[in-house]
């Protein structure tokens, strides 16, 4: 009886270290966000973000350098979309307010995806009525592509009217710190809170 309680007790310690050896080597994966994360991402962070050379609302033409500069929301979208784009970007900026409350300081960024009709003062001005720290950016067709490739982003013209089409086009939003280039991206579901307390994480764990 004895035996069998020891051989119980020495098969529970083992498992137990077990499980903090293999924890041990899940935490030494090199991923300082993991606990920060909500999803994982298919092919590793890395896989998504890069630089790019875009336009600002006056005009100059900007790298990924210049815009991103502190720990930004970056949305790709466009100023015509009825709805989506609005209530995302909306979403966004009060996300920053919830993060300037708490003593963050975070830049929301608009990428358009249509610029044929985002000119540089259209897409500014889009950017400064959701939130007067929003950087709105668009380019030539290509630029915006390379963007779009670089964050593994789509997007497609639907047929219809040549001024009045829409645009279809992914409606995530992504997280990227200076240092650490693109670390996670938030489905439209997220809350402003809830996005406040991720990329809070992120930044305290940078």
């Amino acid at each position: 009886m004895v035996r069998n309680i020891a051989i119980l007790a020495f098969a529970g310690v083992v498992a137990l270290l077990g499980g903090i050896w293999y924890m041990t080597l899940r935490g030494g994966s090199g991923d300082s966000f993991a606990q920060c994360r909500a999803s994982s991402v298919a092919g590793g962070t890395d896989a998504i973000g890069g630089p790019f050379e875009l336009v600002n609302a006056k005009g100059e033409t900007v790298t990924d350098a210049d815009v991103i500069t502190e720990p930004s929301i970056l949305y790709f979208g466009y100023t015509f979309c009825p709805d989506v784009c609005p209530l995302d970007t909306a979403r966004n900026a009060e996300a920053v307010d919830v993060l300037n409350e708490r003593g963050y300081s975070t830049t929301p960024v608009f990428i358009s995806i249509d610029p044929k009709r985002d000119t540089p003062e259209v897409v500014g001005d889009f950017a400064y009525n959701l939130h007067e720290k929003m950087i709105g950016l668009t380019g030539s067709p290509e630029q915006v592509k390379a963007a779009s490739q670089a964050y593994k982003t789509y997007y497609k013209v639907q047929e219809g009217d040549e001024d009045y089409y829409l645009v279809d086009h992914t409606t995530m939003s992504y997280l990227v710190l200076p240092e650490h280039g693109f670390v996670d991206f938030f489905r439209r579901d997220v809350t402003p809170e809830q996005m406040a307390d991720r990329v809070a994480c992120f930044i305290d764990n940078s």
